[in-house]
């Protein structure tokens, strides 16, 4: 999987993986349903959950070298839209993530990372809770037909994190 480090003033150096490549991506082309499990309150030593069902589209653009998937939900009784835009870098071999919502309105600083095989690791810094934290997005494709995505924080420089969101994905 991709590998990161922190420099002396705190920023992110991410390697790619030896077979990172444009296709890392290919397995979800198509239409998904997504059940998804995201922890009510992160960093915050909760162990209280929120389950709830979305679809996604996914397409491939720029001959392969990006994707987009159009994420549908239900939050809070209101209708809910999530964008992700994904793209390859071919001299680095690494991926951006971006991510925009209904909420928000706006692309995010992205997260950056690769596969390695059938497991891809993507990394990013936010603020959460008030707490400058190191994102963790997990892609685990070793079955295509049922992919899994996990997000996971650390507010301690990558020493341990906390899982927060899961969704697992079937064929619409």
């Amino acid at each position: 999987m991709s590998a990161f480090s922190l420099s002396s003033d705190g920023k992110l150096a991410i390697t790619a993986s030896e077979t990172s490549s444009k296709n890392d991506f290919d397995y979800l082309v198509g239409n998904w349903n997504i059940r998804n499990r995201t922890l009510k309150e992160p960093l915050a030593g909760s162990d209280e959950w929120e389950e709830f069902d979305a679809t996604q589209e996914f397409r491939q653009i720029l001959v392969g070298l990006g994707n987009f998937d159009i994420f549908h939900t239900e939050l809070g009784g209101k209708p809910f839209e999530g964008l992700t835009v994904r793209l390859f870098d071919p001299k680095t071999r690494l991926w951006t993530i971006y991510w925009a919502d209904s909420n928000a309105g706006k692309l995010d600083d992205g997260k950056v990372g690769s596969f390695n095989g059938d497991e891809g690791e993507f990394f990013g810094r936010e603020v959460v809770a008030g707490k400058d934290v190191i994102v963790k997005f997990h892609w685990d494709k070793r079955n295509p037909k049922t992919p899994i995505y996990s997000r996971a924080f650390s507010a301690d420089a990558g020493r341990t994190w906390e899982w927060n969101w899961y969704s697992n994905f079937s064929r619409r």
